[in-house]
């Protein structure tokens, strides 16, 4: 009957599960997998295991209801289980609500509400908490003359959302801030409330331990190819087409695991536009080409005895160069996004030390006087999921791969959105429509139209 058949499928659940020490069964720690070939069939495969793809992983079963570790079989594939080059734990764990468009800042303030009650989500029964280390200095951004009026719209534009934002003059800029030069500074806006940083390594974990005590299940290895409907035909002349299988390629090795499935799930980050010019997949119907691209970005960590405080905001400056307070004994993080023309070579993460010290140090001195004296500690670099299109994410259903759905092109705040952007994509999987927040606009049919969704927030 339905009770026993359901009991043979959490049976075979808990078997693929490694044995605790206790010989029980237990979640699969981070890094490891009790078998190195996933599975043959799974009703869902997400590509790419960061922040964003364990997000949906987890909603899914969330959606899927109480008798969620009957159901649906959910695979999460990483290429990189060590999480060496993964743009989640690279990057520097900003999460603001100062955004110019209405989708971002929904998501912030939905993914600000979860992690202020992550144990409630994420916690894992017998686990310690979760502890995000969040550090709510808020942000800071300093307009020059020529741009304040743009910032002033903004923010009122963002309190209409219910973003707690305020602005500041030069003089309550200099009185709440002495350490700052506001020379050139016309306006600032600072967030009140849920902005600030956190520990992005904790958040993909949290996500990750929580998913896979649901019944997700995980494997290392590459997706390089697939088998749709229309791959026998001569010639493929289908409007459309559906994903049969994924290839699943071993590490280190040349095998391959062909893995039939319902459902794609592309939240390949940096390399989701790479996954759609895939072996197997009609080129005719990946067009037009997903703008998203790997773009590299360096961090720079630097000591400052006499630096900025423990009221240092997470401080953007006019120029675009910025950096955070990191812990408590005057060390900082930083960086600063080159102009187009001179994008730095993506094809490794080596680092341009001369980048900060011939543009960053010099615009970091000028706002800060008391970093003339930094001295830098280390460094760093990750990628950007960069949309070229508008540096916007695309969510939502691919229009020619009836069964793919995209998630990625954050262009660097994917990591903030990641719990809202999960949460959406689910719902078109489980429900067919966005039921938490309309992220419609966010969709496929921007490219198709040509019409971009400018985001003028990008840091």
């Amino acid at each position: 009957d339905l009770g026993q058949t359901l009991e043979r499928m959490a049976q075979t659940l808990r078997d693929q599960l490694p044995a605790t020490e206790s010989g029980g069964r237990g979640w699969v720690p981070p890094g490891t997998h009790p078998d190195p070939r996933p599975p043959d069939e799974v009703d869902v495969v997400v590509v790419g295991g960061g922040v964003v793809g364990w997000s949906v992983a987890y909603w899914l079963k969330v959606l899927e209801g109480p008798r969620r570790r009957y159901g649906m079989r959910v695979l999460v594939v990483e290429r990189d289980p060590t999480y060496s080059r993964a743009s989640t734990v690279l990057s520097v764990g900003g999460i603001r609500q100062q955004f110019s468009l209405r989708e971002n800042i929904q998501m912030s303030r939905f993914s600000a509400s979860f992690l202020r009650d992550i144990n409630e989500h994420l916690g894992v029964p017998n686990e310690p908490p979760i502890d995000i280390q969040f550090q709510p200095s808020g942000y800071l951004f300093l307009t020059s003359p020529q741009d304040a009026a743009a910032l002033e719209a903004t923010v009122q534009f963002q309190r209409d959302e219910g973003a707690q934002v305020t602005l500041l003059s030069p003089t309550q800029l200099k009185e709440k801030f002495p350490w700052i030069n506001t020379e050139d500074v016309a306006v600032a806006s600072y967030g009140l409330e849920d902005e600030g940083w956190f520990d992005p390594w904790t958040l993909l974990n949290a996500f990750r331990r929580k998913a896979i005590s649901m019944g997700v299940l995980s494997c290392s290895g590459e997706v390089r190819a697939f088998v749709t409907s229309v791959n026998h035909m001569m010639p493929p002349s289908a409007p459309s087409a559906r994903i049969k299988y994924v290839h699943v390629h071993m590490p280190d090795s040349l095998e391959y695991q062909p893995v039939t499935c319902a459902i794609v799930i592309n939240a390949a980050g940096a390399w989701a536009g790479k996954l759609l010019e895939a072996e197997g997949l009609p080129r005719g119907l990946c067009r037009p080409h997903l703008p998203i691209q790997p773009r590299k970005r360096y961090v720079f960590s630097w000591h400052c005895p006499n630096g900025p405080g423990l009221s240092c905001p997470f401080l953007i400056d006019t120029s675009g160069a910025y950096f955070r307070r990191d812990g408590f004994a005057g060390n900082y993080l930083g960086g600063m996004s080159p102009p187009e023309e001179e994008e730095p070579d993506p094809s490794d993460l080596s680092v341009d030390h001369n980048y900060f010290q011939e543009q960053i140090w010099p615009l970091l001195a000028r706002r800060v006087p008391a970093f003339e004296s930094l001295r830098v500690q280390g460094s760093w670099a990750g990628y950007y999921d960069y949309n070229t299109f508008d540096q916007n994410g695309v969510l939502g259903p691919h229009p020619r791969l009836e069964n793919m759905f995209l998630v990625a092109g954050f262009s660097g705040h994917g990591l903030q959105h990641a719990p809202a952007a999960g949460r959406a994509v689910a719902e078109l999987v489980m429900r067919g429509r966005y039921e938490t927040l309309d992220l419609r606009r966010l969709g496929w049919d921007r490219l198709v139209a040509g019409e971009p969704l400018q985001e003028h927030g990008v840091v």
